[in-house]
């Protein structure tokens, strides 16, 4: 019974990363200057996510509409370098997560809605 939703979970998921593929966002156009000030910015942000969570699809939309360059890490597979990451520093395995590093500190960000102020605030 659990292999069976898995696989409807990741069937959905799977559909509806089709569907956010193929329907287009309209970025925000900067100049290349104040692009260059923005990808600086966001050097060391990254967004640790499962391909096909709504939440995390969501949430890839919204950099993508900023026109952001922040990295994507794959917290998926169970195992992984970026699981063992996110669960070893926050306690747990929740997606969407942005990591945020500035200098020695850390900031760990959940709820797509948190990241979504977050991002806009900062970059919107």
């Amino acid at each position: 019974m659990r292999f069976l939703l898995k696989g409807f979970r990741n069937g959905l998921g799977a559909i509806i990363a089709f569907i956010s593929w193929m329907v287009p966002v309209s970025k925000v156009k900067r100049t290349s200057e104040q692009q260059h000030k923005v990808d600086e910015e966001t050097i060391n942000i990254e967004l640790y996510q499962f391909f096909g969570c709504p939440f995390c699809i969501k949430t890839r939309r919204i950099i993508k509409r900023l026109n952001l360059h922040i990295i994507t890490r794959n917290a998926q597979t169970i195992g992984s370098k970026f699981r063992d990451e996110i669960q070893r520093e926050t306690g747990k395995v929740q997606v969407p997560c942005l990591k945020i590093t500035n200098g020695n500190e850390v900031q760990w960000m959940f709820e797509s809605n948190e990241i979504s102020i977050y991002l806009n605030k900062n970059f919107g």
